[in-house]
């Protein structure tokens, strides 16, 4: 159970939003995030990037504006490449509008601009991928300056590439009053709000594969964090790093040193810490690989963990029973393999049913979640993967900071 909205989330923001736009009339860039997932017959397979645009494109809307739409897919490195189109994305977005959306093969010049000089008060156009020009990646002015000339505002709704030094996340700022959209706003306020002001007892889940993309974390939250639950693959660098051995379980030999002054600084502050116990170990992780569990200092040599054990499971339910803000990022084990997804999924159950704040960092956690089937029970998932990362170690994003200041 949740209490998703029983604490209102102080504004730490300090931008201009879309609410603070008069923008009846007027034509509003909005830069979405709507990279989602195609299978091999070019058909979305998750649209939950799409949804989670909605109540920004909504809003935009019912206040009048001509909205035009703008977005990348996947990497096609500076050119049109009809696997990555966004035209799949125009039907499926017209499907929730129940609105027509006009499609546009380009994202700018003389083209798109007749047809948005036709558009009505309400009306919707989603641009061709920005990413089939070479611009977009390289921030190129004349590129940011042509995607401006389309509008007369700039909303950016897309979180997910708010790390990024984009043409449209950064360069055309320099041309049109900026505000974010509600989705880049929630974004920031939970995560900004969880690392600073988060309600007590406050518990930080980090798992995934290396203690090198963590460390920031955890040097950001150690001033209000109350227990640090390790496991995936970082976890046996913690472990290694106190003497055991770990067989042939991932480890950063680079980074033992750094692991155990983590551990001591945090217990030093009075910080619960809580590694695995027992863990899922394999000889390889492919599907259908004999698996034994084992306590987590006696993985023979040859077998690599790759999973938390059932021990471990029920121990970090335990510890996060008590607290009430929860920020998971990262998985406990190669969760995309049956045999090594029980102790991800019993977290992401035990973390839905926690009386508790519960946040989830993007990425694969939030596909964890997603596949767990308890995506309804969780407070606030974030859509970034990196870019959720970036801002929970306390680094500024390019995107954000690129908006217009509040007054």
């Amino acid at each position: 159970m949740t209490d998703s909205d029983s604490r209102p989330i102080k504004d730490i923001f300090g931008k201009l939003t879309i609410q603070d736009l008069n923008i009846k009339g007027k034509k509003v860039f909005i830069r979405v995030d709507f990279n989602v997932p195609l299978d091999e017959n070019l058909n979305i397979s998750d649209d939950r990037r799409i949804r989670a645009a909605l109540p920004t494109i909504n809003y935009a809307i019912d206040e009048g504006a001509k909205v035009i739409l703008a977005s990348h897919l996947g990497r096609p490195k500076g050119k049109a490449d009809p696997k990555y189109s966004l035209e799949p994305v125009a039907k499926r977005l017209k499907r929730l509008l129940n609105k027509d959306v006009i499609f546009s093969p380009v994202s700018v010049g003389s083209q798109v601009e007749n047809i948005i000089n036709k558009m009505r008060d309400g009306d919707i156009i989603l641009l061709e991928n920005l990413r089939f020009n070479p611009g977009e990646e390289k921030n190129d002015d004349a590129f940011a300056r042509a995607l401006a000339q389309l509008a007369d505002y700039y909303v950016n709704d897309a979180f997910g590439t708010a790390h990024r030094t984009h043409a449209s996340i950064v360069g055309i700022t320099k041309y049109l009053t900026s505000a974010s959209g509600f989705l880049l706003k929630k974004e920031i306020e939970y995560l900004k709000g969880v690392v600073h002001n988060p309600v007590r007892p406050f518990a930080a889940i980090l798992g995934g594969a290396k203690v090198s993309g963590k460390i920031g974390v955890l040097g950001n939250i150690e001033a209000t964090v109350d227990k640090v639950l390790i496991g995936g693959g970082m976890a046996f660098t913690f472990i290694m790093a106190r003497g055991y051995e770990v067989g042939a379980s991932l480890v950063e030999r680079d980074m033992l040193d750094t692991a155990q002054k983590i551990r001591k600084n945090l217990q030093s502050r009075g910080v619960k810490f809580y590694l695995p116990v027992d863990c899922v170990i394999a000889q390889t992780m492919e599907p259908g690989a004999e698996t034994m569990i084992v306590p987590a200092i006696e993985i023979p040599k040859g077998w690599k963990a790759l999973d938390i054990g059932p021990a471990t499971s029920r121990l970090f339910s335990e510890a996060i029973a008590n607290v009430k803000t929860i920020l998971w990022n990262g998985p406990m084990g190669v969760f995309e393999v049956d045999a090594f997804s029980r102790g991800t999924f019993a977290l992401a159950r035990a973390i839905a049913d926690a009386y508790a704040l519960t946040i989830v960092g993007g990425g694969d956690t939030d596909l964890a979640v997603h596949r767990a089937g308890v995506s309804d029970n969780i407070s606030f998932i974030s859509t970034g993967g990196g870019a959720s990362l970036q801002l929970l170690e306390g680094k500024e994003l390019p995107g954000i900071a690129a908006l217009t200041d509040k007054g």
